[in-house]
């Protein structure tokens, strides 16, 4: 009897992966066995939007030593402390997370941004493959990469550490202010000492990929029933997604707001990362502010996995409401 249930549950889970998303897997797509002792199960999550199938792949956490300092530049510590302990979050060594969005529309697949590359950046990041292989996910299978900015959380896993495309079929879609700003490098003061290190890692990564890549503006198609929306702030080109099948919409937020017992609660707070914070904040109340009147499911990169559900407004604010049950019929 054991071995039937574990033959039905086996079934189940090749039955959820979407044809597409294993097409062409081969060995290296195929559902591995129970995570190795002392690590978590493989982190993928799957929900439907009309036609489409999202699959939410978890690529690790790497933690924030002192949240309480130099994290948000326009609060005092006291208030950041109040709203982590809120939150109950903790106070020293804050996670955060990455989570990447793929999309299989029934003509492609799309990944929307790239992750960490694997273990190259750090330690408790790089999940990634290892977590597409469980999900059933061939790289080699996914037709699209949507970029929505060039921190190198979201472009390093573009290629490995050899700088071999990661994605060996794949076109790469870039927004063109994104583009045009980390391209040229006298733009260096124009950011914080620590993001420099992007213009030279914006060289390496799309490298690779230059006779497939594509520039993308505000409001333009990066593939059917996907449009990009400026979501400036964050970086100088960052870009968040609209997708719509049948009746259903889908925002990928990416950047546009981090961990959000922070930055929804208190849209106005302005991040380290943030190369202008006040256009940040202004992007971060407005789209928020659509996604809460419309009601609609989002997905963010620096949420908790698996990484999507809803808002509601919540005094000058947000309060986050995780998509916790699916149904994949």
């Amino acid at each position: 009897m054991a071995i039937e249930r574990r033959d039905l549950i086996t079934a189940a889970a090749v039955a959820l992966a979407s044809p597409a998303l294993v097409r062409g897997a081969g060995a290296q797509g195929a559902l591995p066995g129970a995570a190795p002792a002392g690590q978590q199960a493989p982190g993928f999550f799957r929900f439907k939007i009309g036609d489409f199938t999202v699959t939410m792949v978890h690529d690790g956490a790497a933690p924030r030593p002192n949240p309480l300092q130099g994290f948000i530049l326009n609060a005092e510590p006291a208030q950041v402390e109040a709203a982590l302990r809120e939150g109950a979050l903790p106070t020293a060594n804050l996670p955060n997370p990455f989570t990447v969005t793929f999309i299989d529309t029934g003509r492609g697949v799309v990944a929307f941004d790239a992750g960490t590359g694997g273990g190259q950046m750090a330690p408790g990041t790089g999940l990634l493959p290892r977590n597409l292989q469980a999900a059933g996910i061939d790289p080699a299978a996914v037709t699209l990469v949507a970029v929505s900015h060039f921190h190198g959380d979201h472009i390093t896993g573009l290629t490995t550490r050899e700088n071999a495309p990661f994605f060996p079929n794949a076109e790469v879609a870039v927004p063109a202010t994104e583009w045009a700003f980390w391209s040229d490098e006298s733009n260096a003061g124009r950011v914080p000492e620590g993001q420099r290190p992007t213009f030279a890692n914006t060289k390496r990564r799309f490298g690779p990929y230059q006779a497939k890549m594509r520039q993308y503006r505000d409001g333009e198609e990066v593939a059917p029933g996907i449009r990009a929306l400026a979501a400036y702030g964050h970086t100088p080109g960052h870009s968040v997604f609209h997708v719509t099948s049948g009746n259903d919409q889908l925002f990928v937020m990416a950047d546009t707001s981090s961990r959000p017992d922070l930055f929804l609660r208190n849209p106005h707070w302005q991040s380290v990362f943030d190369v202008d914070g006040a256009m940040a904040t202004e992007t971060r109340k407005r789209l928020f502010g659509r996604i809460a009147d419309e009601r609609a499911r989002f997905t963010a990169y620096h949420f908790n996995f698996p990484s999507n559900g809803y808002v509601t407004r919540m005094g000058d604010g947000f309060r986050f409401h995780p998509a916790e049950w699916t149904n994949l019929t």
